[in-house]
């Protein structure tokens, strides 16, 4: 399997705090990653990093497709295919759902006026191939403050794929939702796999990483404690892992 994402001897400093420290990570060409780790283990530093939010200290690499990027920057991350549907959504919950869906990335006409009525169809096409909104209630011009929070996480993820992301991030996005909006939302996760996409699935919850994940990687105080692949591990398995990364900062890696 070729990588979309690898780094390499990847370490960051906020002055005399490491917040990483030689992290080695990759993400497989249509693979979902589960990226595991309490509060303060380095996961919002590490995504901080893919995006082009913070550079990495002098040593550390990056490569996109097996190229080098230097100096990656959030525009340039996004240009390459990067997109993060954060916790919070970054949704516009008084707007509609077209709106939503090409909120900063408009479609215009040939006269460079904005394309409305495309965008429209093109959310009701999303609708019922990507999204599952199969009832006559929810339309186009429906506001999304309406939706369930897993409707929301998946209005963000089709929303990524639709404009060609390569890498979606997805960052705790089941966090504060119900065991129904839940399972919506990684349905949707699913679907970034069947879609022929990569997804780094980032939570503190490991049954909800589990069942969609291809490969789980525990970051623990900066540094990565272990990583294998999923089919190798029951849950119960992994479930005892993880207590010895809470004992000891050490997993047993198995690649």
């Amino acid at each position: 399997m070729s990588n979309v994402l690898t780094l390499k001897n990847v370490s960051k400093t906020f002055g005399e705090v490491a917040a990483l420290h030689n992290v080695n990570f990759h993400v497989g060409d249509n693979e979902i990653v589960g990226l595991l780790g309490d509060n303060g283990a380095g996961k919002s530093t590490l995504v901080k990093i893919i995006t082009g939010y913070h550079q990495p200290n002098p040593g550390g690499e990056l490569f996109w497709k097996n190229e080098r990027v230097e100096r990656l920057t959030v525009p340039k991350a996004r240009d390459l295919g990067i997109e993060v549907v954060f916790q919070e959504r970054a949704l516009a919950d008084k707007q509609s759902l077209w709106r939503n869906i090409f909120m900063g990335r408009e479609l215009s006409d040939r006269l460079g006026l904005l394309d409305v009525a495309k965008m429209r169809s093109e959310t009701r096409r999303l609708m019922n191939t990507a999204m599952g909104f199969t009832s006559s209630a929810v339309t186009a011009e429906s506001t999304v403050k309406t939706f369930s929070g897993g409707e929301r996480q998946g209005v963000a993820i089709t929303r990524a794929l639709y404009f060609q992301a390569e890498l979606v991030i997805l960052d705790e996005p089941t966090m504060g939702l119900s065991l129904s909006e839940t399972r919506k939302c990684l349905e949707f996760v699913e679907g970034i796999k069947k879609a022929g996409k990569a997804a780094i699935f980032i939570d503190h919850n490991i049954f909800h990483v589990y069942p969609v994940v291809d490969r789980i990687v525990v970051l623990d105080r900066g540094t990565i404690a272990g990583q294998f692949m999923k089919n190798e591990l029951s849950l119960q398995e992994l479930i005892d892992r993880l207590y010895v990364v809470a004992q000891t900062g050490h997993l047993e890696s198995k690649n």
